[in-house]
């Protein structure tokens, strides 16, 4: 086995603790198997009808007594990068000005409210996102959402791999590169190494729903939560119906040999099986990143897993400057959190609508969320309108809107009653504009052309 001292001295004079040094050498040891983590068609079979949310709507809602042994983490490590955002993607406006990080925030409150107990919040913050996150957090101050001791969950790093040598690379021009974050896969040993997880348990806190940030809406819902208590399951996954816009996304299956459940992701699926993950009709649950862990009973399973969940290792290839194709090759090892359901005898997973699924990966899904095939309510939920029966519209955009500033001009058409709408080139969609059913729109000019008022439906429009 190659020596992972290298890593460790590298990981401690960084600051990272005994968990998060533990969980990456298990993956680098993995790598060094050459183990792919790859999951063949072969080796799963599709889930079967599951528990549906709307199932529960008799059921009793959580009351206060299990709300305060509750708290709501909400993964914020990530940037935004990829709209050209330069701070973390929490803080986008989604309308007035009022940002991911203002609605979660009232979420929250909102629990506190409606129960009268003091449900706690958590960020996972990463080192790129912590300082503006808790700066936004100041105005919270008098909500005691704005000390770092008590809303922040620090997401750990890891070094970058040298494609060629297998030790840590190194890029003296920009030390700041040689890192790279785990994979949200890291909350379980962030979880530990800050002691967040015994804390929690200490106050009595037995129960988490973690989400990404950037899903509006996924909030602590108290019918869920009293499901997910009396179920006794150590942990439940949010899964949807998927629909076109998801055949990328991960899915859950049954693992055949042992019936576990189990979440593919896209970089584990062989090339050979790419048509059989993208079936939706076979594989009909897509994973929406939204879990509910008994933190009791994950302290239980670290230890008997000897502090380290056994999380599938994902391999990812890239440069070591991610804008220098021609720099040094490294390898970057991942972790899904999701993936953390086949760790645990009686996990289980709940179908629920597409409701609380709206997150903003793109321009395209920012643009949907600003237009009126979505609401947001008081309380800070964001959710399609009812009108759309759980169907999000799909929108495409030509490069032209690849990032935020670029998406701004074009405006927020409705989009209410649109199936799909594709722009192309230089527009602006101007007040009044409306869109049903299937409608695209192109400019293959260099100025921008204006689409007037009205209705367009089931309609090709260019210049």
């Amino acid at each position: 086995m190659s020596d992972f001292a290298a890593f460790e001295t590298k990981m401690s004079a960084a600051g990272m603790g005994d968990a998060p040094i533990r969980a990456f050498r298990r993956n680098y040891e993995a790598l060094l198997r050459n183990e792919s983590g790859l999951i063949p068609e072969s080796a799963i079979s599709p889930v079967p009808d599951l528990t549906t949310y709307t199932a529960l709507t008799d059921s009793p809602p959580a009351g206060p007594e299990l709300l305060a042994k509750a708290v709501v983490i909400k993964l914020n490590g990530g940037l935004g990068t990829g709209m050209g955002l330069q701070g973390p993607k929490s803080l986008l406006p989604v309308r007035d000005g009022v940002t991911f990080l203002d609605l979660i925030v009232r979420q929250v409150l909102a629990l506190r409210e409606a129960s009268a107990t003091p449900v706690r919040m958590l960020l996972m913050n990463s080192f790129s996102t912590s300082a503006d996150t808790l700066g936004h957090l100041a105005r919270y101050a008098a909500n005691g959402l704005a000390d770092p001791r008590e809303v922040e969950l620090m997401q750990n790093q890891i070094p970058k791999i040298d494609a060629e040598t297998l030790q840590p690379v190194e890029w003296p021009s920009d030390p700041d590169l040689e890192w790279c974050p785990p994979g949200h896969g890291d909350l379980f040993p962030a979880l530990v190494g800050s002691g967040w997880l015994d804390r929690l348990l200490a106050e009595g806190v037995v129960y988490a729903f973690v989400s990404n940030s950037d899903n509006l809406g996924a909030v602590l819902d108290p019918v869920l939560l009293g499901h997910f208590a009396d179920s006794g399951a150590p942990f439940l996954m949010e899964v949807t119906r998927r629909t076109a816009a998801d055949r990328k996304g991960g899915h859950l299956a049954v693992r055949t040999s042992d019936g576990r459940l189990l979440l593919r992701e896209v970089a584990q699926c062989p090339d050979e099986d790419a048509g059989a993950f993208q079936d939706i009709d076979r594989h009909r649950y897509f994973n929406t990143n939204s879990l509910w862990l008994r933190l009791d009973l994950l302290k239980e399973q670290l230890a008997a897993d000897s502090g380290v969940l056994p999380l599938p290792m994902i391999r990812n290839r890239k440069t070591v400057d991610p804008r220098d194709k021609k720099s040094p090759a490294v390898i970057q090892l991942e972790t899904a959190m999701g993936a953390a359901i086949e760790c645990f005898a009686g996990a289980a997973a709940i179908e629920v609508p597409r409701s609380r699924f709206a997150p903003v990966k793109s321009t395209a899904d920012l643009l949907a969320l600003r237009s009126d095939a979505y609401e947001v309510l008081p309380d800070g939920r964001v959710r399609l309108h009812p009108d759309r029966a759980g169907q999000p519209p799909v929108v495409t955009l030509s490069d032209d809107y690849k990032l935020v500033d670029q998406l701004t001009p074009l405006g927020v058409p409705g989009l209410l009653k649109c199936r799909s709408l594709t722009v192309s080139g230089p527009l602006r969609f101007l007040p009044g504009v409306i869109i049903e059913g299937d409608a695209a729109f192109s400019n293959s000019g260099t100025d921008p052309r204006d689409v007037a008022p009205g209705v367009y439906r089931d309609t090709t429009v260019g210049w």
